[in-house]
């Protein structure tokens, strides 16, 4: 209806399963490296979840693009089965000829188990998927599991792929289960998108439509964002409502009242705000085709997302802190806020032009280092000196609360202006910040609006120099996996050392991808050393 006024060459916001809106971001890459790795490992349970509509069927089908030669493939849709139909499903799937009438467990798993020790010997992957995984019974679960004992002495004969709603986790966690939990060999917790990816995402979509003009502001879609909660089927509906609202209005861009109305049309209710989760009727049909359109998915975590639009009753204790004395005339110590929430609001005694010098002062305060520009130049040379490193990208506040480290963050006025500030606590809901060269507590749902997704942190290689990284690192590994004597130094990386990377990778939610960057480092030294400067449990003083 409204493609001929914004010159669409087809509707941006479709749900047509059409492959030219596939827009993975980089959590979706991520998810999407787990379970490639858990495919071609050797292990049983590989795990997927996620809210509905952030992306898991997406990721499915990628994975399935990507599966290595000779992998055969079961898909089971409808996990609403007893232990008997669901293996008599699985011999459908695989093509396992089975006499009819049949209903014993016993000889449907005869043939799978024979089926599969075939498999084996002519070389052949069998991947077994199973969608909608929070719906099975918990005697199917154990069925499942019994699955994974039909082994080789080298390796499982029948891979399992279990897509679920967080409510998977907290079935797993379960004592009965407890077998079947410690054999997932990997898992990624799908997260909704951040601000900076639901721009991305909508950009994406215009842009395959045909039309590279903004018609969503910038302030729109951090509206659109807080409404949708980064959930992708939302940011779909919502979009596709507001362009045909403005096109009503005869308007060229969608403003933040028409999308608001959208919301409240969408939703059915007069709430302006969508909750995390998101009702499941929709129903699976319809989530695969709005994915297969394009949804993307973030952050890897084994925590459901938060919700945004809570309000804490205590707000955390600021912390006080004392502030360098340099030659820039910044002298006056950290004045302690009042302990309650107020808006990120630069303080007017203070240029906004200087947010940047204080907040470089006051993070590398936090490390008990002075920094003065004037003298030492650039913050991530002088870092270097340190024994310190920079490490800046653009994420999410679970992205920070994985890292755990304190950090300036880029933050926004009501009139677009930027400034920055530190953040150097972070809780459920809410935070706690340094404005120039005063302390606040904050709000999550206030930060979030401020903040656009760009960060920059300090992390310490403690290494003594570059020649004994690779020794650092195979010694900080051996202390994460218990060995309390780390042996010979180590002074190549080897293939030994990137399989033991790679699995402590796995294990703290990163790519396994066997590369030692500033993310992998970050986490081995929160594994290691307990003084560090943290937003989760910040530490005062000194550190290592």
């Amino acid at each position: 209806m409204y493609q001929e006024h914004f010159g669409f060459q087809e509707p941006p916001f479709s749900i047509a399963p059409d492959p030219r809106y596939l827009f993975m971001s980089e959590r979706h890459q991520e998810a999407l490296a787990h379970l490639l790795y858990g495919i071609r490992g050797q292990g049983g349970f590989i795990l997927l979840t996620g809210e509905v509509g952030t992306g898991k069927t997406t990721i499915c089908r990628c994975l399935l693009e990507q599966l290595p030669e000779q992998t055969e493939v079961a898909f089971l849709f409808n996990p609403k089965l007893t232990a008997a139909e669901l293996l008599a499903t699985i011999c459908d799937e695989f093509r396992i000829p089975c006499p009819d009438g049949i209903s014993s467990i016993k000889i449907f798993t005869d043939k799978i188990n024979a089926y599969l020790l075939e498999a084996h010997a002519e070389g052949r992957k069998t991947v077994l998927i199973i969608d909608e995984a929070q719906n099975l019974e918990a005697d199917v679960l154990e069925q499942i599991r019994l699955l994974t004992n039909l082994e080789t002495n080298q390796q499982k004969l029948l891979q399992i792929v279990m897509l679920g709603q967080p409510e998977l986790l907290e079935m797993l966690r379960r004592p009965e289960l407890r077998q079947l939990s410690q054999r997932i060999t990997a898992r990624y917790h799908l997260e909704p998108l951040t601000a900076a990816e639901t721009a991305a995402y909508v950009r994406h979509r215009l842009n395959v439509a045909g039309v590279s003009r903004p018609l969503f502001p910038q302030s729109v879609v951090h509206t659109l964002f807080r409404l949708s909660d980064g959930i992708p089927r939302l940011i779909n509906l919502l979009c596709d409502r507001a362009l045909l609202g403005t096109y009503v209005q005869d308007q060229e861009k969608v403003d933040r009242k028409t999308l608001v109305k959208a919301a409240k049309e969408v939703k059915g209710t007069g709430h302006e705000k969508f909750p995390a989760s998101i009702s499941r009727a929709a129903g699976w049909v319809l989530g695969l085709l709005l994915l297969i359109g394009g949804s993307v998915a973030v952050t890897g975590s084994l925590t459901r997302p938060t919700d945004r639009t809570s309000t804490p009753s205590n707000p955390p204790a600021a912390t006080e802190l004392s502030h360098p004395s340099d030659a820039s005339g910044v002298t006056e110590p950290l004045k302690k806020a009042s302990g309650e929430y107020a808006p990120l609001v630069w303080p007017s005694d203070i240029p906004a032009s200087r947010s940047e010098l204080f907040s470089y002062q006051n993070l590398f305060r936090l490390w008990g280092v002075e920094f003065d520009p004037l003298k030492q130049g650039s913050a991530c040379q002088f870092a270097r000196s340190r024994g310190l490193r920079c490490f800046s990208g653009t994420g999410s506040l679970r992205d920070l609360r994985h890292l755990d480290r304190p950090a300036i963050l880029t933050v926004y006025d009501d009139l677009g202006q930027e400034f920055f500030i530190v953040l150097t606590q972070l809780e459920s809901s809410s935070g706690v910040v340094v404005l120039g060269d005063r302390v606040q507590p904050v709000t999550e749902q206030e930060l979030v609006s401020r903040w656009r997704g760009h960060y920059l942190l300090l992390w310490r290689l403690e290494s003594g120099d570059s020649g004994q990284e690779v020794d650092w690192l195979a010694r900080g590994l051996g202390l994460s996996e218990g060995r309390e004597t780390p042996g010979a130094a180590v002074v190549s990386f080897d293939d030994q050392l990137a399989d033991r990377l790679k699995r402590f990778q796995l294990a703290s939610g990163l790519v396994p991808d066997g590369i030692a960057g500033p993310r992998t480092l970050i986490q081995l030294n929160s594994r290691l050393y307990s003084d560090l400067p943290r937003l989760t449990n910040p530490v005062a003083g000194e550190t290592r």
